[in-house]
């Protein structure tokens, strides 16, 4: 069953996460180590375990839909795009185990957007460890849930999203005309953090990310489906800094020439990214790397780093009352291919 009828009207928050208030038992013989479970910390909060150890205390935001709608009224946001919270993709998991949990996680997502009222789009998960799977269970959440696309990760067990063997995933996502966002998971290069755990998504998930956009320039992803709709969180992370020196090395290396099929920058405006990156002078900079009609609007809500005041961020950075619409609805919609877009 669909979300119902949608509200485009005002903003549009493609970077969205849920955390069920429960998870079910393990139906199968031993649990696995990664099965995660919720216990009660108040009225409130809620803490999910995994592998026996306390991973996040999240808010009844992450599974409320008058908390959320509350909130999304105080924002300006007239809808929000569910996914679940990356640490759920469950990629580092037996596939079959995992494609029972995401299959819960996903039917979690499809009861709270009926909750909704119009006021949610969906974005569910696969077990990108195994294809067969992920493509069964992506053709579950376009055909029988009605979700707008597919979130994964930048990564899955450390294999970049880029890589030839997801190509059989994307293929079907093209044909689907399912919208797929990245978003970083279990990212590189956490041994070169120096302080406390939350530099992991303060600094490693853009790095992740930036990378997970650059693999898909450097394998042709989007020479190959040109019709592939293909968003990433945290701005494209890195990717704008990349792409100077991917150019000019695109310029230098023969087998770069050899490589790439297209200028990285023209490849890069055919990807969409999300708007958050907390700054002003760095959402106009992402304008140079991105087209004006594949930015849209992320808050990362409703964890405690997120962007709180999106719409006055937009309005601070740009005068141009066309390019905010663009940047606060339109560009998601035509993303998400909802039908009020047209």
């Amino acid at each position: 069953m669909g979300p119902g009828p949608r509200c485009t009207c005002c903003g549009i928050d493609l970077h969205t996460h849920v955390v069920p208030f429960e998870f079910p038992a393990y139906a199968g013989g031993a649990v696995p180590a990664a099965w995660p479970s919720m216990k009660a910390t108040d009225g409130c909060h809620r803490t999910m375990v995994v592998d026996g150890k306390n991973y996040r205390t999240v808010s009844e935001a992450c599974w409320s839909a008058p908390r959320r709608i509350a909130d999304m009224d105080a924002m300006g946001i007239g809808m929000q795009v569910l996914s679940p919270m990356p640490e759920l993709f469950s990629y580092w998991m037996d596939a079959a185990p995992a494609h029972d949990l995401l299959r819960y996680i996903n039917d979690v997502i499809a009861d709270l957007a009926v909750s909704g009222a119009g006021r949610f789009a969906c974005l569910g998960a696969v077990p990108l460890q195994d294809m067969d799977l992920a493509i069964a269970e992506l053709h579950r959440l376009v055909a029988e849930l009605g979700f707008a696309g597919v979130e994964i990760g930048s990564n899955v067990n450390g294999t970049v999203i880029g890589d030839p063997r997801f190509l059989p995933f994307f293929e079907e996502a093209e044909k689907l005309g399912a919208a797929v966002f990245v978003h970083a998971v279990r990212p590189a290069g956490m041994d070169r953090l120096a302080g406390p755990g939350q530099l992991q998504q303060v600094l490693a998930y853009p790095t992740d990310i930036g990378l997970a956009a650059a693999s898909c320039i450097t394998s042709n992803l989007l020479m190959k489906l040109p019709k592939l709709r293909i968003a990433f969180s945290h701005g494209g992370g890195t990717l704008a800094s990349l792409l100077p020196r991917l150019r000019e090395g695109w310029k230098v290396f023969p087998v770069l020439q050899e490589t790439l099929e297209a200028d990285p920058y023209e490849q890069a405006k055919l990807l969409y990214a999300d708007s958050l990156v907390y700054d002003e002078p760095t959402l106009r900079h992402l304008l140079t790397v991105f087209c004006r009609s594949r930015i849209m609007i992320g808050t990362d809500y409703p964890f405690n780093f997120h962007e709180r005041a999106p719409l006055s961020r937009i309005a601070a950075a740009f005068e141009d009352e066309d390019l905010r619409k663009k940047l606060t609805f339109a560009n998601a919609a035509a993303f998400l291919n909802l039908k009020e877009a047209a």
